[in-house]
């Protein structure tokens, strides 16, 4: 007997919440799911599932099974997929997320270039400075900044992204210039989205609190009071750096600058072979760096 047999069945039955509605799920009767599962507790010597007249639930045995069966099935869905989409091309709708300056700014001009060469491709983009939840947003693909946070989504990093803390030379002359972090203090820190800083201390990534007369979850805002002289700001470099390099803004605080925190492709597990998102992913990994420059 293939040890594939009933798998399919039983994890259907748990998805589903009966034998009736795996059934029709499966297209085949009630009665051969039934036989289905019988033979695999009889097989594995374990019984999988509780069953009443009302529902069907896990036994202790059960949910571990399904847990590690789940992810079985969900590689063989993700191999079938890898050879059927090999040959496609971009089509359907593509449902995205993304901060909305950077959106606009990077991610939207690429987009549309992708668009003119798949015809088959349609878009709904949804700009937010909200980490937005692909799974429940229905959402393809989102571009996420910075630092991940653990979780179960597949995630590609696309481009490089350095923070620099920096603020106008006419600032400095006039409220001096900090040579550590305690010294921030003593300075107005002009804050976006979040009220700290990554720095890197004693060799490691961590938040340092700030304070400060202006908040505004802009970066072009931000940009803009700091190149005011308003304060001192941590910005990304594709913001400050041609500013830096003009001379009009300093940066700050070198040695605790954090490593290169990238922009990242962000996708669901189960969508990440689609050619539609694969092959946008692609591309922005070929040409996201070079605008960002």
């Amino acid at each position: 007997m293939s040890r594939w047999d009933g798998i399919e069945a039983f994890v259907e039955v748990v998805k589903q919440g009966s034998f009736s509605a795996a059934a029709e799920q499966l297209n085949v009767s009630n009665s051969h799911v039934s036989r289905l599962i019988s033979r695999l507790e009889a097989r594995l010597g374990a019984q999988l599932l509780y069953r009443s007249t009302r529902k069907v639930t896990l036994t202790d045995v059960g949910r571990v099974y399904f847990e590690q069966c789940q992810h079985l099935l969900g590689g063989f869905l993700q191999a079938e997929l890898s050879v059927s989409d090999m040959q496609t091309t971009p089509q359907g709708l593509l449902r995205m997320t993304v901060a909305t300056t950077f959106g606009e700014r990077f991610i939207i001009p690429l987009l549309n270039d992708f668009l003119a060469d798949h015809p088959a491709l349609s878009i709904d983009v949804n700009l937010s400075n909200q980490n937005l939840d692909i799974i429940q947003g229905g959402f393809d693909l989102a571009i996420r900044m910075g630092i991940l946070k653990d979780s179960s989504l597949i995630a590609k990093r696309i481009a490089p992204r350095r923070l620099f803390i920096c603020a106008t030379p006419c600032y400095l002359k006039q409220f001096g210039t900090p040579h550590t972090l305690s010294e921030l203090q003593q300075h107005n820190c002009l804050i976006g989205s979040t009220d700290y800083w990554l720095v890197q201390l004693e060799g490691k990534l961590k938040e340092y609190r700030v304070k400060g007369r202006w908040r505004c979850n802009s970066g072009p805002a931000l940009f803009n009071a700091v190149s005011k002289g308003l304060g001192l700001a941590q910005l990304p470099d594709y913001y400050v750096k041609p500013a830096i390099e003009r001379g009009e803004l300093r940066v700050l605080l070198d040695q605790y600058q954090p490593p290169q925190t990238a922009v990242w492709a962000v996708y669901p597990y189960n969508r990440h072979l689609s050619p539609k998102v694969r092959l946008f992913v692609d591309y922005l990994s070929q040409h996201l760096p070079q605008r960002l420059g």
